[in-house]
């Protein structure tokens, strides 16, 4: 039997197994092998003294009087018997398992696993453990058709043929050394049946560093490939141009923002290709940065394209563009133009008469073509899929990329994480912003909110009053938009003007209400999360959010970021009864801080890096048993080891290693 076999030729592995099998990924014996358990059932036998209440254990004794066997209702039954364990006697019972009798015989030893009962001194019985088995045992993912002993003695089957000698060590003697790092073939026995639970730590923390390090390995390969293999272009502009612009502007940068821009426009004077990552706080003035940038390009003579989720963005963008460079054509490409317009716009951008463009997915649809794009930015990256921003790029020939993302990551893991990607982080707000004072309050309070509201308006505050749902759901008892709208209209009639604005609402109708409200002649507006990105009305300041708890962290500081744009004290108000308490935790800790970057801290340790990164939207594999945010540490020691990799790759053991990777190296 070969590592590269199909698992069909195991014995008692049939044709409906093997349909079993491949619907967890398992096709071949090495595609079992690495098949990991997730958790393990510890059967070592414990003292009676030793155990407490409620918990799970393995006893042995002798059995001390016969089993017994009660009927009662339907098909329900109970078998107990005693055991004496040292001077203790100790009661067993199994619910519905009547055939268990039979292994049951008094004045032999058993060993029983359950939890144990401490005042009743008795141990409520969940499976009968051979002696010889008592130990670990382990619990794997399953499909349905598929059981545990069956894959377990799949799983043996390979070991017992002495396959695991065929796994070749991947890692090189340098590394087990200094990191004391089991071998390969070790861990992966361990990792299946460990003898205990040092073992299998030891096991765990071999395959953790394995499979980041080969990711790293893989990131690095990529960013050199992108820097050597594929010429960028030479993107040449006059800096004391891009300074006269800066000049113009109507506020000064920040350092953070210099520093920012000075990191992209250098790559952009380079000769290599610009992959390069921007991410800031809530209001941090990414925008202006990456208009600067686009700005250099057209001064260059390329074309500069920016595209973004949603079409109140692309158009605030192209506000904001066309009131910085009046002097440059500016183009917005969305959805539901006429057909002579849109024509007109593709035809400009053909032939190179615009300099800039802005658009939604639009931009990435046939038939749009350019005369010569040099640069490429994506909005709030996380929104697109891997496939579509790879479709903008292609539109030219290998432009710099800009991929900007207001959905803060802690900068070591997004360097970590991103490490095919340059970095660029604004972690300072502009000069002026007053800090958000946040507030938590149940439902019942909210009459006096509104009283509050109502004072605030005189003082010309506006407002947005943010709902989860569009329309009644029979399902969640949540406040709708629609609803909302109306009591709010019921509640200040004529002494407040209100405009209501959910993505169902046609795009003109969208762009009709959001004017209305950021010039002003709406008070409030109610909306769904249609607005939580980019949107920016500087008058705007308070922001309350109903059933706060049904969002998560990164989209509730997102929602916040829409208010204390200007220079006026501005309040985010979370209306929320949570019954969970990881809901009563993210009301807390938005009361407690507008940090971005301590809030995405938090919202990793509780959600996870999947959620938090997108799996499938970022192009981050899911790990066998690594997870970004709890093995940190390790994922950036293997970081560390990778760059060192690439930067002596002409050493034979790192010739070793890349040859790996391009052939898929690792617990692929």
């Amino acid at each position: 039997m070969n590592l590269t076999d199909s698992i069909q030729y195991l014995k008692g592995v049939g044709p409906k197994a093997v349909e079993n099998f491949h619907k967890l990924g398992i096709f071949t014996v090495q595609d079992l092998l690495l098949y990991f358990p997730f958790r393990y059932e510890d059967f070592a036998s414990r003292g009676v003294f030793e155990l407490l209440d409620g918990e799970k254990a393995t006893i042995i004794g002798t059995v001390v009087t016969p089993a017994n066997v009660q009927y009662y209702g339907f098909k329900r039954n109970r078998l107990s018997f005693k055991i004496k364990q040292g001077e203790s006697i100790v009661a067993v019972s199994f619910f519905n398992q009547p055939y268990l009798a039979d292994k049951v015989e008094v004045g032999t030893e058993i060993a029983v696993y359950g939890k144990w009962e401490l005042a009743k001194q008795q141990l409520l019985g969940m499976k009968v453990v051979g002696q010889v088995d008592s130990g670990f045992e382990p619990v794997y993912h399953l499909t349905a058709g598929l059981k545990q002993t069956q894959l377990v003695k799949a799983i043996q089957q390979v070991f017992n043929d002495g396959v695991l000698e065929d796994l070749q060590e991947n890692l090189p003697d340098y590394l087990l050394e200094k990191y004391r790092l089991i071998n390969r073939q070790e861990a992966v026995h361990a990792m299946h049946f460990p003898e205990d639970m040092e073992q299998h730590k030891q096991a765990l923390r071999r395959v953790k560093f394995e499979e980041l390090f080969f990711f790293q390995l893989k990131l690095q390969a990529l960013k050199n490939k992108e820097k050597s293999g594929r010429e960028g272009l030479l993107i040449k502009f006059q800096q004391n141009e891009i300074d006269d612009k800066m000049r113009e502007l109507p506020f000064e940068l920040t350092n953070a923002q210099k520093s920012a821009l000075n990191e992209i426009l250098s790559d952009m004077k380079s000769p290599y290709h610009m992959n390069r990552l921007l991410q800031g706080d809530v209001g941090s003035g990414k925008t202006v940065v990456a208009s600067l940038a686009m700005y250099a390009a057209c001064l260059a003579n390329f074309q500069a394209a920016i595209m973004v989720p949603t079409e109140i963005l692309a158009r605030q963008h192209f506000a904001n563009l066309q009131q910085l460079f009046p002097e440059l054509k500016i183009s917005l490409l969305v959805s539901g133009l006429k057909a002579v317009e849109r024509r007109q716009i593709l035809s400009d951008l053909a032939s190179g008469h615009t300099h800039m463009i802005v658009g939604t997915h639009a931009l990435i649809q046939d038939g749009v073509d350019f005369y010569n794009l040099g640069l490429v930015i994506t909005d709030e990256q996380h929104r697109f899929g891997v496939n579509q921003r790879k479709i903008l790029r292609e539109k030219g020939q290998n432009p710099d990329v800009l991929m900007m993302t207001a959905t803060p990551i802690p900068r070591t893991l997004a360097i970590t994480a991103f490490g095919d990607m340059d970095v660029s982080i604004i972690d300072e707000l502009p000069k002026g912003r007053q800090p958000i004072t946040t507030r938590w309050v149940k439902h019942e309070q909210l009459s006096e909110v509104l009283k509050w509201i109502q004072t605030e308006l005189l003082h010309d505050a506006q407002v947005y009053f943010i709902s989860p749902l569009i329309e009644e759901s029979e399902v969640l008892d949540l406040k709708n938009a629609e609803a909302l709208y109306a009591e709010l209209k019921a509640y200040f009639g004529a002494f407040a003007h209100i405009g209501l604005l959910h993505g169902k609402m046609k795009n003109e109708e969208k762009e009709q209400i959001m004017q209305e409200f950021k010039s002003a002649k709406l008070d409030i507006l109610v909306s769904t999360t249609v607005i939580e990105v980019g949107v920016d009305v500087p008058n705007a300041t308070i922001m309350v959010i109903m059933d706060a708890d049904r969002f998560g962290l990164s989209q509730l500081h997102q929602l916040r970021g829409r208010v204390g744009r200007g220079v006026k004290k501005s309040y985010a108000i979370l209306v929320a009864n949570p019954k969970s308490d990881s809901g009563k935790q993210r009301m807390k800790i938005m009361t407690q801080t507008q940090n971005g970057f301590v809030l995405a801290e938090e919202d990793l340790k509780m959600r996870g890096s999947g959620e938090i990164f997108g799996v499938r939207q970022s192009g981050i594999p899911e790990f066998l048993v690594a997870d970004l945010v709890n093995d940190y540490n390790i994922l950036e020691v293997a970081r560390q080891e990778a760059v060192a990799v690439f930067k002596t790759a002409d050493e034979p053991v790192h010739r070793w290693l890349i040859a790996q990777v391009e052939v898929g190296g690792g617990f692929d």
